[in-house]
């Protein structure tokens, strides 16, 4: 079982930087490939970044690569996504989700485990 914790949500200008935070509970944290999500009012959740187990994996979205970071410290249970030059069209509620596989990272119904979510809110 893992429980996951989003922090760092907010409101912010276009151009401007975020860094979230997803805390996991459960002693096999560093087994999990982690991924973030997002869903905007109206649209479906979609993929935005994964980082496998080791963090030497990482996967983007084409929509946020080269602006957004995925990281993990597995000693602190912990995954980051630094999100920079944020747009208007990054506001969501973004999610972070825990499952055992690499493959397909880039979809939702590879993850067993959810968090409740952020909200980022980019204004323009």
């Amino acid at each position: 079982q893992v429980q996951l914790v989003e922090s760092g949500g907010g409101l912010v200008q276009a151009g401007d930087s975020l860094r979230l935070s997803c805390a996991a509970s459960g002693r096999t944290f560093s087994s999990y490939t982690m991924g973030w999500f997002r869903q905007a009012p109206g649209k479906e959740r979609e993929f935005v970044a994964a980082i496998r187990w080791s963090g030497g994996n990482t996967y983007y979205a084409d929509s946020v690569k080269g602006r957004f970071t995925i990281s993990r410290d597995n000693a602190k249970n912990t995954v980051y996504l630094q999100m920079n030059s944020l747009k208007p069209e990054d506001t969501a509620v973004y999610y972070c989700a825990a499952g055992l596989s690499w493959s397909y990272c880039y979809n939702y119904g590879m993850y067993d485990y959810w968090g409740q979510g952020t909200q980022v809110t980019v204004s323009s």
